[in-house]
């Protein structure tokens, strides 16, 4: 970050002024006269974990009307490694038909969000999520984010450490104000600022989020590279945990037209023991806090800093505040970034059923009652659930005398209907975009699913039908659904308009490249026809889509993200 008279981004300001994340918040969301916030308290919100939003579908209609928009707010809540009881699942539940549109939205951060809340209604909200043990804290907003963790029991006995690791990082890099309990809980307030301290984060928190997962080999479900701060559990000959490599600077977000923004592939910082590992994440944390760039929000990740300064001098300045050296990375290797559908045996003799959900939608519909289904299970599951990084859910912990019980429920709500999905659909995902997202260009959740049917046509010609291809879509080039990780990756450009990437690795490792820009979507389908036809007739065995379109010149690869943008050979695809 520049010394020379730095000019900080007005967000550095509201949260100086914010006296640790409170601002007037409680008095605005207490304002009866309006169904929103204000400007100010808006950036204060995200902290405490719900973003406002409107419904632009009506927009128009209501200006027409001289009305205000139809505000209302998403709600996202903080679940370290996506595990929630049954009981709570139950809760969960109840809170989206009691206070929200009456759905669930799993996310990509392994965690719920509930859209449709009115502002009326977001203290009630808040205490109800409170009264189930769970919080909001901290799921938006420059602080480190809810923290993810590989679901899956089965890969290995690390599971139950890295899951530890992951809540304890996330309890570690909690803020620690009390302007959440205060507003949402009715604490007793703090009388004086100077009785409260932010140990980590100071007064102005961190100049952008904050993203850590941990991931447990050779599965890759949780996009490590895609994240601030990550680490890769590594086990001796007799799997045993020996510690972790510790990945820094990815970061899917980039801005249109501004190629000096860029997604990112994480960078392999060192490896550090089980007992060096909360205390590396601090420091790496503590590095980005103190040089970050806070002129910029554009240019404030991690990754940046990183780019900027270098991976080497990033180093330095982490064990410098460490006090010892990281060691050499240790070898490991990922296979997939998707999830392990249907049952599998756990190390303890209970079985997992991971469950395809389309986009991480959670509803009812005639054909699928797939939210009765789920929430009947809740009432009879002993073991827990689990929310994956991919926008599924896990049944988690079945034993073999409760799971014919299961099995009944599963067959009755049809919920085994997602299993039966072709390759292509079952490793797609997207973000919410349209008509909430404040942020959505184009749309995503809802288009999607009808894009993936019209590829899936062109697959099962060409006897691909159960073929896995990595696909993401969103609406902005923020990158929620980390489509620069697809090997075919949409990002919104416009009402209609995609930009077009291929060639990322189908284990998680590499980036795709711009291969159209400024695409309409009906001329989507003729644009992929021919190149998924070749990759039918001309790859190699084993080969994978995302390796075959470089290795046929379609794309050039992404070694680095600065390099995301270069070698490009078609743009202005309407022209």
């Amino acid at each position: 970050m520049s010394t020379d008279n730095p000019q900080l981004h007005a967000n550095e300001g509201i949260k100086t002024r914010s006296n640790y994340l409170r601002g007037n918040l409680a008095e605005s969301v207490a304002n009866p006269l309006t169904g929103a916030v204000s400007d100010e308290e808006t950036q204060l919100t995200k902290f405490h974990g719900f973003y406002m939003q409107d419904d632009r579908d009506v927009r128009a209609e209501r200006r027409k009307k001289k009305l205000e928009k139809a505000y209302s707010f998403m709600i996202r809540l903080r679940i370290p490694g996506g595990v929630v009881t049954p009981q709570q699942w139950q809760d969960i539940d109840r809170i989206a038909d009691q206070y929200a549109n009456g759905t669930l939205r799993l996310t990509t951060r392994q965690t719920f969000q509930y859209h449709g809340v009115i502002k009326g209604n977001l203290k009630k909200t808040i205490q109800e999520i409170d009264a189930t043990c769970l919080d909001t804290i901290a799921a938006c907003g420059d602080v480190n984010r809810n923290v993810m963790c590989n679901p899956n029991p089965e890969l290995s006995h690390l599971h139950a450490e890295t899951l530890k690791l992951a809540d304890e990082i996330s309890s570690h890099l909690l803020p620690k104000t009390r302007a959440y309990h205060e507003i949402w809980l009715d604490e007793e307030k703090v009388t004086s600022s100077e009785e409260e301290q932010e140990p980590l984060y100071g007064k102005t928190y961190l100049p952008r989020k904050f993203k850590t997962v941990v991931a447990v080999p050779p599965s890759n479900d949780v996009d490590i590279f895609a994240h601030d701060l990550g680490y890769i559990a590594i086990a001796d000959d007799e799997g045993k945990l020996i510690g972790y490599n510790v990945t820094v600077g990815g970061g899917m977000g980039m801005t249109h037209g501004r190629e000096d923004t860029f997604p990112r592939i994480a960078d392999i910082l060192g490896f550090c023991t089980p007992e060096q590992a909360i205390d590396v994440g601090e420091k790496v944390m503590l590095v980005q806090r103190d040089h970050g760039n806070r002129e910029d929000r554009a240019q404030a990740r991690l990754k940046y800093t990183i780019h900027r300064k270098g991976i080497e001098w990033f180093k330095e300045e982490v064990e410098k505040r460490l006090g010892y050296p990281l060691q050499e990375p240790k070898e490991f290797h990922f296979e997939s970034n998707g999830d392990r559908y249907g049952w599998v045996d756990g190390v303890d003799g209970k079985s997992h059923l991971t469950l395809f959900i389309p986009n991480g939608r959670i509803k009812d519909t005639a054909d699928y009652p797939m939210k009765t289904g789920l929430r009947e299970i809740a009432k009879i599951h002993k073991g827990d659930f689990r929310c994956t990084a991919n926008q599924n859910v896990m049944i988690a912990g079945v034993s073999p005398e409760e799971r014919p019980n299961i099995e009944a429920l599963i067959r009755q709500y049809k919920l085994y209907k997602g299993m039966h999905h072709t390759g292509l659909r079952m490793n797609s995902m997207a973000c919410v975009a349209l008509p909430t997202c404040g942020l959505a260009l184009a749309e995503s959740e809802r288009y999607l699913p009808d894009l993936v049917g019209y590829l899936e046509e062109i697959m099962k010609d060409c006897g691909l039908r159960d073929d896995e291809i990595v696909i993401r879509m969103t609406g902005c080039p923020n990158g929620c659904a980390r489509p620069y990780l697809g090997e075919i990756g949409f990002v919104g450009k416009g009402p209609g308009i995609y930009n077009v990437y291929l060639g990322a690795a189908f284990n998680g490792s590499r980036l795709n490249k711009l291969y159209r820009d400024n695409v309409p979507q009906d001329n989507i389908i003729p644009m992929l026809r021919p190149i998924i036809q070749d990759y039918g007739a001309n790859r190699q065995p084993g080969e994978r889509f995302g390796d075959f379109v470089i290795r046929s010149g379609y794309v050039e690869p992404t070694v680095k993200g600065h390099d995301f943008h270069d070698n490009v050979k078609y743009k202005n695809y309407m022209i």
